[in-house]
């Protein structure tokens, strides 16, 4: 809904507004299927490279440029600008800070007017940023796919066509802030057993909520724990 506010100028999105940008979202994750580009990526590869263990399977997705008509006359939207914009959290499709938390592993996916040299230089300029962190325990990978197929848009629709655009997945230990925020909300309304009657009026047992909070404490810890450094873990055995 940020996104929207800010970059497209719509001040209350409705349903079709969200739905075409997740439209553009998933048109890129499934473009190597259907086109042919320079580095393809397989739908399977994405489980291989984005998950170093079985809960942490989260993936944050950003994309850009999530831009209007009328902006896309003035701005340049080159592979670095792109790039860097999908690591700014205005672009993303879950509200977290990546800046407070680390990278464990990167997927770029690019479409259009992309060649690999523009993506490696984009890529160089990412890792010397400081306000971007990397978990020290794992190679720091970036797989990246490429393909010819510039992004087509909906005619009279809220997104700008463009020469080239970038979807991002991303796992990053930052997805914990959403997870919190998600916890604090169903123990405010848990509290005062809020709706739970429905729930139990259709077959389910109230321990089942207190099962299913246990397990997102687990899954915050289990976040928490990937993103210490292996050094500061090494010292705190001694």
């Amino acid at each position: 809904l940020n996104s929207f506010s800010r970059n497209l100028d719509i001040g209350r999105p409705s349903y079709r507004n969200l739905n075409r940008l997740i439209g553009q979202i998933v048109s890129s994750i499934t473009a190597s299927l259907r086109f042919e580009g320079a580095l393809n990526v397989d739908l399977t590869e994405f489980q291989t490279n984005l998950v170093p263990y079985p809960r942490i399977h989260f993936p944050l997705v950003t994309y850009a440029p999530v831009i209007s008509v009328e902006k896309a006359y003035h701005e340049q939207l080159s592979v670095a600008d792109i790039t860097n914009q999908c690591f700014e959290p205005a672009n993303q499709m879950v509200k977290c800070d990546p800046r407070h938390g680390k990278y464990m592993a990167v997927c770029l996916l690019y479409r259009g007017d992309v060649v690999p040299k523009d993506v490696n230089a984009a890529i160089g300029n990412i890792k010397n940023k400081r306000s971007i962190q990397f978990v020290d325990w794992c190679p720091t990978g970036f797989k990246v796919g490429i393909n010819y197929q510039p992004p087509t848009v909906v005619p009279g629709g809220d997104l700008a066509k463009v020469p080239r655009a970038l979807c991002m997945l991303s796992n990053t230990t930052a997805i914990s802030e959403a997870w919190a925020r998600l916890d604090h909300k169903f123990d405010l309304m848990y509290a005062k057993r809020a709706f739970v009657h429905w729930y139990v009026g259709e077959g389910m047992e109230e321990g089942e909520f207190s099962e299913a909070r246990e397990d997102l404490a687990a899954l915050e810890k289990d976040y928490e724990e990937v993103g210490i450094d292996s050094l500061d873990d090494e010292s705190s055995e001694y």
